[in-house]
């Protein structure tokens, strides 16, 4: 009796004198002021714990007792759906996985088939994929973008700059020391060499280049090479030659970046005080060094 006297909700704070048609329950091994709790209260904390997961285990958070939760007998019908409810729960992210998985397939297929029209030419396109196995199709045409991707990740600018930074920065530090001792010029310096993977380029770029440059390909084929009569061959050309114009610009560009960095300077603080209507030129330092000497 003085265990029913003691009694208090640990959620509501609420004591069987409040209310004394509640229903109480003990249902862990807790002792003392967290040995009961309202079957209603209870039952709301469950809900916020499983979260719509009716089935969850939940534990006592004070001696991790796990509850036992029972369950009122169901029909036959009603297990029947509950079961179906259960499976599709379980199989659904594995339909939706195959779901893209097969979208993305017949979308290279499509872009595959495309692309074999696009370079060769659209009769002689269709008359080879007809002509084609069909299991053949169906294993080489997803591999024309996958391939074009797999290309486009092939930085060999990249090499071709390093080459020539590693072979023209010796010449160029003879020099600018050659130029230094006749001049007083500090010899320019050399910059941090980033490293490659830090330069990266985005995979939504490397995407869209990847699979625009059949097309791009064919439109510089057209223009350039007007004379050769083969499609496919005009294509391989106009490839041939975007990415050589593309690769000979960016090495260009990134040289120039680097001759940029090379040849910054870093000005002399200037303290322009209240009052002052105009910032103090900058020093040079060899007036400096005579005016002290």
């Amino acid at each position: 009796m003085e265990e029913q006297t003691d009694r208090h909700c640990w959620v509501c704070f609420a004591t069987e004198h409040d209310d004394h048609s509640a229903e109480w329950v003990s249902p862990c091994k807790c002792k003392g002021s967290t040995k009961w709790i309202h079957q209603a209260c209870l039952q709301r904390w469950l809900d916020e714990k499983q979260k719509g997961n009716s089935t969850g285990s939940v534990t006592c958070p004070q001696c991790g007792t796990e509850y036992l939760i029972v369950f009122p007998k169901i029909g036959p019908l009603v297990y029947f759906l509950q079961q179906i409810d259960r499976f599709l729960s379980k199989m659904s992210p594995f339909a939706a996985a195959g779901v893209v998985v097969g979208t993305v397939y017949w979308s290279a297929v499509t872009y595959g088939a495309v692309t074999v029209m696009q370079v060769v030419g659209h009769k002689k396109g269709l008359d080879v994929m007809e002509r084609a196995d069909p299991l053949f199709l169906l294993m080489g045409l997803p591999t024309i973008p996958v391939m074009l991707v797999l290309g486009k990740m092939i930085r060999w600018e990249d090499y071709v700059l390093r080459m020539w930074r590693k072979y023209s920065n010796k010449l160029q530090i003879i020099s600018s020391m050659v130029s230094a001792v006749s001049t007083g010029h500090p010899v320019p310096r050399v910059p941090a060499e980033a490293s490659y993977q830090s330069d990266h380029v985005s995979i939504s770029r490397i995407l869209c280049g990847a699979l625009v440059f059949p097309t791009i390909a064919n439109l510089v084929g057209r223009l350039m090479f007007r004379r050769v009569t083969s499609n496919l061959q005009r294509t391989v050309l106009g490839g041939i030659a975007f990415v050589a114009i593309k690769g000979a610009l960016k090495v260009y560009f990134k040289q120039q970046q680097y001759l940029i960095q090379a040849n910054r300077r870093i000005l002399n603080y200037v303290d322009q005080r209240p009052g002052d209507e105009e910032a103090m030129p900058p020093v040079d330092n060899e007036d400096s060094g005579n005016e002290g000497n």
